[in-house]
């Protein structure tokens, strides 16, 4: 075990203490942790994630603390995520079906994949922090995609927090097209608790752009994703909703954030498979 992790975050604002949480457990237990964006630049916190009392509608509860409101403010003014990774530069784009050459490019694209799933070989884990951002530039992000079906191939723990669980549901192989979390116990946003508007994005709020209610219902995609065989489990009602299903951890919402970190060291260290359901 290399004690390294690989944290993707979204450039139009991640939530803060979905990263705060498993990052302080994380550091605190020794391990590293290299920052990947889409295309490379500082991804910002949300700004009701370090907002103290911040009031979640859907919940009708408050959801930002004063510790969490204060270590996301300290990483978002910081020079943590200065330089993350550049996935856009790292991971190779599978070409257009009816571009010239496409056989040719296709075999090229392959093999590039191929080697830039050698790299992942120094990490031992995939982190993805969620928030509304990653709806923007990670959800059908297809290099994305092929990071995690590059952990996956090598059975390595993926964990996605609130709407990055949807990066899973649509991960897969683009021959047989099968997500990987099919036959699969996941958890994720519920549809309760989605907002009805505002739900906000950092890079957009500068120019006062407001995109309104969640893009899609994540529910209904994880229960689809999950197929007949698996399950999703919503824990209405619950403060915590988080499941492990090997190699799949999975959290709903802000309040799982810490537990994503204590579970993640539990499953690299102690070889947990399960937990949740």
């Amino acid at each position: 075990m290399t004690k390294k992790i690989l944290c993707c975050l979204s450039e139009w604002g991640y939530w803060g203490e979905e990263l705060v949480g498993p990052y302080d457990v994380l550091t605190a237990k020794g391990y590293s942790i290299d920052f990947m964006t889409p295309k490379g630049t500082k991804p910002p916190a949300l700004p009701p994630s370090m907002e103290e009392g911040y009031l979640d509608p859907p919940l009708d509860k408050v959801v930002t603390d004063k510790h969490y409101a204060k270590r996301t403010r300290e990483i978002h003014e910081s020079n943590l995520l200065d330089s993350p990774i550049n996935l856009s530069e790292w991971f190779p784009a599978m070409p257009y079906f009816n571009s010239q050459n496409f056989g040719h490019e296709l075999e090229n694209y392959y093999n590039m994949r191929d080697e830039c799933w050698q790299d992942l070989e120094k990490y031992d884990a995939l982190l993805l922090p969620g928030g509304s951002g990653p709806m923007v530039d990670m959800v059908n992000n297809e290099r994305l995609h092929d990071v995690i079906l590059g952990f996956y191939s090598q059975n390595k723990l993926i964990a996605a927090e609130c709407y990055c669980v949807t990066c899973l549901a649509f991960a897969r192989d683009w021959t047989d097209r099968k997500s990987i979390i099919r036959g699969k116990h996941v958890t994720g946003h519920a549809r309760e608790y989605d907002y009805k508007d505002g739900t906000g994005f950092a890079r957009a709020e500068v120019g006062g752009a407001n995109f309104g209610p969640p893009f899609y219902p994540l529910e209904y995609i994880l229960r689809d994703a999950v197929g007949p065989d698996g399950q999703y489990h919503g824990g209405v009602g619950r403060t915590i909703s988080t499941i492990l299903d090997y190699p799949f951890l999975t959290g709903r919402s802000t309040q799982d954030s810490r537990l994503v970190g204590e579970l993640m060291v539990q499953v690299l260290e102690e070889g947990l498979q399960k937990y949740g359901w």
